[in-house]
């Protein structure tokens, strides 16, 4: 008889079973429950939308049918995650939990922290293993580069041979839908699929095929969701790890390394360099919220508050403001690159790192809204939202970092740029597509009827020398410019040799407040 504590596995985003440290380690120590907990108050949080639960339970589907097919299947509760444990307890007696860390948002902080009272005062052992490169109480970011290294070059965990389940029925719920868990809104019925089998075949395909433009087709709608590596989403859910990207891409870059000169594709090596970059970027950005949670809420650099009107909510919006807002959600802010963006993202619930970055730099600059409320919204839209690369991105594209080049985009000639012969401006703005040549970009210039298309909500130049005024006239502050060497000591990068770096003055180099631009992980 096994007199051995069960070990309840807690899935968390982490929906896979190969390099899942928390599972290999509980078929190691004993009888095994696989959990996944739906917790209402998660789904019903302001960033949390349909098409993410929609992903998830793809995920689980293909995790649960591993489970059955070794003998056991997934544990689905329905509740406070207190309360299910509790559940657990009350059918199997003493058991240890074991699941991953996890950087999410502030609920989910609060619950963890509930979930570890509740374990001390039941002495129950939680055993929390570390998530990709993100380092937990990290006291230094001048060593995390060095835990990256030695977290991500080692190889990545084998799922476990052989799992003995506990042999007690447990009450388990079906897949929940949406409604059942009273979330607001409708799935995208265009968004990536989830699962492992999918995330292991766009890997599979970016870095044998797709991905030998990456790095000079990532910049444009046109291109990037065909170059681009699309595991966005399954890294964000865990169907796949950044540990088993670093191997893959690592065996890839050795055999393409190995070819004749002459075989070798042209520009994969460099496509693949670029990558690895935006795989570092993953984890540095989400360190970000692991060492400050409440970036999710606040300016990480405090000289920036009252800098735009902080509300807390759209009801609190001004009228005039609450009319840019909801022009910039639905696409009809008179600019057709910007529009073409937001109706593409609201249909598909992706779309590449620089119109993401352009599309909050707009709100933040050209329509100047606060960042919270517009990071929302691209939250629920985002079928990879990840809140450490989220918050701090958005804080990044709006100026309040205090380390970054401030970047506005200048959205005309980003639309010239990467869609110069408008066809992702016609195929989203499909009531522009009769206009030639550069009306596309312009179609105020053609005097279109504003029952058609609307003109420019702002004059997009004149906002934008608006903007830079008021921020570089704050960075100039002797206050702010002491904050930001407290922020790039808490959060900067140590890695300024690392691509992607932008040339810095001489004063900022010796202020030390500027740090390594980066890019959501695309």
């Amino acid at each position: 008889m096994d007199t051995a504590k069960p070990q309840v596995v807690w899935f968390k985003r982490d929906l896979r079973w190969e390099d899942h440290a928390p599972l290999c380690d509980a078929a190691k120590r004993g009888p095994v429950i696989a959990l996944w907990v739906y917790e209402p108050e998660q789904w019903q949080q302001p960033d949390a939308a349909p098409q993410h639960l929609g992903f998830a339970n793809e995920c689980l589907r293909e995790l649960d049918a591993w489970c059955v097919a070794r003998g056991g299947g997934l544990t689905r509760l329905q509740g406070d995650m207190v309360a299910a444990l509790e559940t657990l307890r009350s059918h199997v007696g003493e058991f240890e939990l074991l699941s991953h860390e996890e950087t999410g948002n502030g609920w989910s902080y609060e619950r963890d922290k509930k979930v570890a009272r509740w374990c001390r005062a039941n002495r129950i052992t939680w055993h929390e293993f570390p998530s990709n490169a993100v380092v937990r109480r990290l006291d230094s970011r001048d060593r995390w580069t060095k835990h990256w290294n030695s977290r991500m070059t080692n190889a990545p965990l084998a799922a476990p041979t052989h799992i003995r389940w506990v042999n007690m029925a447990i009450p388990s719920v079906q897949e929940l839908t949406p409604t059942a868990l009273g979330i607001p809104g409708d799935d995208k019925p265009r968004r990536l699929k989830g699962g492992r089998q999918r995330a292991l075949g766009m890997l599979n395909s970016f870095l044998t095929e797709r991905g030998q433009y990456y790095r000079s087709e990532m910049s444009s709608p046109t291109t990037a969701a065909t170059s681009c590596s699309r595991l966005s989403p399954h890294l964000a859910w865990g169907s796949i790890s950044i540990r088993e990207c670093v191997a893959a891409l690592i065996r890839r870059r050795d055999a393409l390394r190995a070819m004749e000169l002459s075989a070798r594709p042209d520009g994969f090596l460099a496509s693949i360099k670029s990558f690895e970059a935006r795989l570092h970027w993953h984890c540095h950005f989400i360190q970000k919220l692991e060492d400050e949670p409440a970036i999710e809420f606040r300016n990480v650099h405090r000289g920036f508050d009252g800098l735009r009107h902080e509300a807390e909510s759209i009801e609190a919006l001004t009228p005039d403001e609450l009319r840019r807002y909801r022009a910039w959600c639905e696409g009809r802010t008179g600019l057709p690159f910007v529009d073409a963006c937001m109706r593409s993202l609201a249909a598909t619930g992706w779309i590449n790192f620089r119109m993401r970055a352009m599309l909050m730099s707009f709100a933040s600059y050209n329509l100047w809204l606060h960042w919270r409320l517009t990071g929302l919204h691209l939250a629920r839209e985002f079928i990879d939202f990840e809140p450490g690369i989220h918050w701090s991105q958005a804080q990044m594209q709006s100026g309040v970092t205090g380390i970054n080049t401030v970047r506005i985009y200048n959205v005309v000639k980003q639309s010239i740029d990467q869609d110069p012969e408008g066809v992702f401006i016609r195929r989203w703005v499909p009531e522009l597509a009769h206009l030639n040549g550069a009306l596309i970009h312009t179609p105020w210039r053609a005097d279109i009827d504003a029952s058609i298309y609307p003109a420019p909500i702002v004059d997009h130049m004149a906002s934008m020398r608006e903007a830079k005024e008021k921020i570089y006239s704050l960075r100039k502050s002797q206050t702010v410019r002491a904050e930001s060497k407290r922020v790039y000591e808490k959060h900067g990068s140590r890695n300024p040799a690392r691509e992607g770096t932008p040339k810095i003055t001489k004063r900022e180099r010796d202020a030390q407040s500027r740090e390594r631009q980066g890019s959501l992980f695309d």
